[in-house]
């Protein structure tokens, strides 16, 4: 497999090297390390997450303007602890420690860090001293003493109870002594608080002042550039072949495909396998969008047969997920086929572009691929890497492009606006690749398929009337596999139920149920009763994640 897009980007000249100034996060670990990352990005800076233990040859190699220490889930004052590269303390640029990150800093810098008595977790207020060029006049208010105050998110059992040569105390609480620590000569900063967390309420600006102001590193990092960067990038690397492009109407295929439209224009050919299993009128709504609107070539394939055929008699859903994926793969490669093949069976036109079909593109993005396993301790924070296209591309002897490699989910998203695409669809909520086949519990049917879609459509259409829609982060109607009694008019019916499913999210990884008004739901129950054949009974799901998952299957 080939691929062009690697962790380090290829060279370009400065000018124009959206890369040229970058920050390095190394992982401890931290739940919260795709969220620093983030954060740097939304100063307008390039940051990549990299192990804790990064060779010093592979450190070197990325020159960071900056580096950022993560938090993490251990204890610095335990033996076996780890620790950062001794090397990073020499190279020259600004430091940020955070959370855990400050107390390896203190402890391999020749401080101290001891367990502390009152453990703090939640929200707390930092006195913070305006001495520090970290923190100078950034504050929420102001104490009668003249201290700044900050609102801030602790997560900590260790405190500093020791500074290295050279610091000062920048920040404290009750509980705390120094909550913040600061080396201005050397930039080497610390917080025992966590500023990438949105419950910090000044802690973009600190973020923002460590990369600019201390790190000096400029605002290249921004949607307009990444999409001239990909544009070259993808030019460069295909050259005059063609692309082959799984079209699903997801977020991450969708601005691919625009992306690469704008790249190679005609050279550029999607399939569209349409399941039978989408949303309402979704398969409809994708075809216009691409087609007709962005001019971009589609083959649509109505394979609702082949997959509800597939799926009969089988309730386990993850044998559901498994035919699902393996039937598309099969009908994509047929279809791939078509198109490669000789003159004889095509046609000139076709044959033409058959032996230049040469690349598969796929949506991966950057959370798909971070691997901190790579760690050589095996201690870090491991996150699953995917690729959403399976072996695809050595099973059709294709090289692998994935323009979207290096970008967070909101990143696309703010890609998707800037190439013209629909917001609607750039901001839709998530859906799941195998579709409505795990939003029916047990075995599909086309009927079960039909009802499902036609309650989901007024359970969003009502989010979207009240304006609720953009203030949850995930909302779908799940097919019960039980009947209800129910009465209409003078009769009783015995008939199916569904669950109404919302939640709030920052991350997908914990969530809350959606506290929808009643006179909302009562709304969304009615019509969904008296407009859906074949429904009694609305439930609303009010469970939370953990211990829920989101979806039900």
């Amino acid at each position: 497999m080939h691929t062009y897009s690697e962790s380090s980007p290829p060279s370009r000249s400065p000018s124009h090297d959206i890369h040229l100034d970058r920050i390095l996060i190394l992982d401890f670990g931290s739940q919260y390390s795709q969220l620093i990352a983030r954060r740097v990005r939304e100063a307008g800076v390039y940051s990549e997450i990299r192990p804790y233990d990064l060779p010093e040859s592979d450190l070197r190699a990325f020159a960071p303007k900056g580096i950022i220490l993560s938090g993490g889930p251990e204890s610095v004052t335990i033996s076996e602890a780890v620790r950062a590269p001794e090397c990073i303390f020499h190279l020259g640029v600004p430091i940020l420690g955070i959370c855990y990150g400050m107390h390896t800093m203190v402890a391999q810098l020749g401080g101290g860090v001891e367990p502390s008595a009152h453990r703090e977790f939640g929200y707390a207020q930092v006195r913070a001293r305006g001495h520090s060029h970290l923190l100078r006049e950034i504050e929420d208010q102001v104490s009668p003493a003249g201290f700044g105050l900050l609102d801030v998110w602790m997560s900590h059992g260790d405190r500093v109870s020791a500074l290295p040569s050279g610091f000062k105390v920048i920040a404290e609480t009750d509980n705390a002594p120094c909550a913040g620590m600061a080396d201005d000569q050397r930039n080497f900063y610390g917080l025992q608080f966590h500023p990438e967390v949105t419950h910090t309420r000044q802690g973009k600006r600190i973020l923002q002042r460590f990369v600019h102001e201390i790190c000096g590193c400029g605002n290249r990092w921004t949607p307009e550039n990444i999409i001239k960067d990909a544009i070259a990038n993808v030019r460069a690397t295909v050259g005059d072949d063609e692309i082959l492009l799984a079209l699903s109407g997801g977020v991450d295929s969708s601005v691919v495909a625009a992306l690469l439209h704008k790249a190679i224009g005609d050279r550029l050919t999607c399939i569209f396998v349409d399941t039978g299993l989408l949303r309402l009128h979704e398969g409809d709504q994708v075809m216009t969008t691409f087609a007709e609107h962005l001019g971009i070539h589609v083959i649509r394939v109505n394979a609702e047969e082949r997959f509800l055929g597939a799926l009969r008699g089988m309730a386990d859903p993850e044998q559901k997920r498994k035919i699902i994926g393996n039937l598309f793969i099969t009908i994509f490669e047929e279809e791939a086929e078509k198109l490669r093949k000789t003159p004889e069976a095509q046609g000139a036109d076709t044959a033409s572009h058959a032996d230049k079909i040469r690349w598969l593109a796929q949506g991966t993005i950057y959370p798909d691929v971070i691997e901190s396993a790579g760690a050589a301790t095996g201690k870090a924070h491991v996150i699953k890497s995917h690729h959403n296209v399976g072996g695809l591309p050595e099973r059709m002897d294709l090289k692998l492009v994935e323009p979207l490699r290096e970008l967070f989910k909101d990143e696309v998203r703010l890609l998707g606006v800037a190439l013209g695409l629909p917001s609607e669809m750039v901001y839709r909520h998530p859906f799941p690749g195998p579709g409505l086949a795990v939003r029916i519990l047990g075995e599909v049917k086309k009927s079960y398929a039909d009802t499902l879609r036609l309650a989901d459509a007024i359970f969003i259409e009502e989010l979207h009337a009240h304006h609720l829609y953009d203030k949850v982060s995930q909302a779908f109607v799940v097919f019960l596999p039980v009947r209800s009694v129910g009465v209409m008019g003078d009769g009783r019916r015995y008939e199916h139920v569904v669950a109404l499913r919302a939640v709030e999210t920052v991350d997908f990884m914990t969530a809350h149920w959606a506290h929808l008004p009643y006179e909302v739901l009562e709304r969304i129950s009615t019509r969904i009763i008296n407009e859906v054949p074949g429904i009694s009974r609305v439930t609303y799901d009010i469970s939370g994640k953990p211990p829920a998952t989101i979806e039900w299957e």
